[in-house]
């Protein structure tokens, strides 16, 4: 990971060295909300099958929402002092996760597939709160709100995987083209 120096300043209430650890967390969540972004539009432009219509229109609010949680993140990391890195190149050589592995498939493979993308961003966000919450609890509301809207996205995407006997099609998939596999 590249190195987040310490900001020259903070918000009142916070020592520098505060807000530099904040806004490390912060930046991971930054890249993975920008990929998040990226993920769902590929998958609004590459969805097909008979359930294309209600997949395509769910996801364009999920895409508006990430959207605007990145633009709330960079805030804050500008708030607390910091430089928020945004670049696609600077996304690409920091993420530590693969880039999403399902191309032009059915909207039920996708979904599967998705579900394990929310899956990974909730438990890190969960991670990242833990951190944070002891540190400041301006940044902890921020993310626990985005936590909350991200939770429901998956919801919306599992109703469309739990079988009548109320199981994931997709468990335990542990890739993205397993659970695609499963679920279709």
């Amino acid at each position: 990971m590249a190195q987040r120096p310490t900001p020259r300043y903070t918000v009142p209430g916070l020592t520098v060295d505060q807000a530099g650890t904040i806004i490390g967390s912060l930046q991971t969540r930054l890249y993975a909300l920008n990929d998040l972004h990226l993920t769902l539009k590929h998958i609004h432009w590459n969805v097909v099958g008979p359930h294309f219509i209600a997949v395509h229109e769910m996801l364009d609010p999920q895409v508006d929402s990430v959207r605007g949680m990145a633009d709330d993140v960079g805030e804050r990391i500008a708030a607390l002092g910091g430089v928020a890195q945004g670049t696609p190149g600077t996304l690409v050589k920091e993420r530590t996760w693969e880039d999403y592995s399902v191309g032009r498939a059915d909207a039920i493979a996708h979904l599967g597939a998705l579900d394990l993308v929310y899956t990974g961003i909730l438990e890190d966000l969960r991670k990242a709160i833990a951190g944070i919450g002891p540190l400041d609890t301006a940044t902890e509301d921020l993310l626990i709100g985005q936590l909350r809207g991200l939770e429901q996205f998956q919801w919306f995407v599992r109703a469309h995987l739990e079988t009548t006997a109320g199981t994931l099609s997709t468990a335990g998939a542990r890739t993205e083209t397993a659970a695609a596999h499963q679920a279709g």
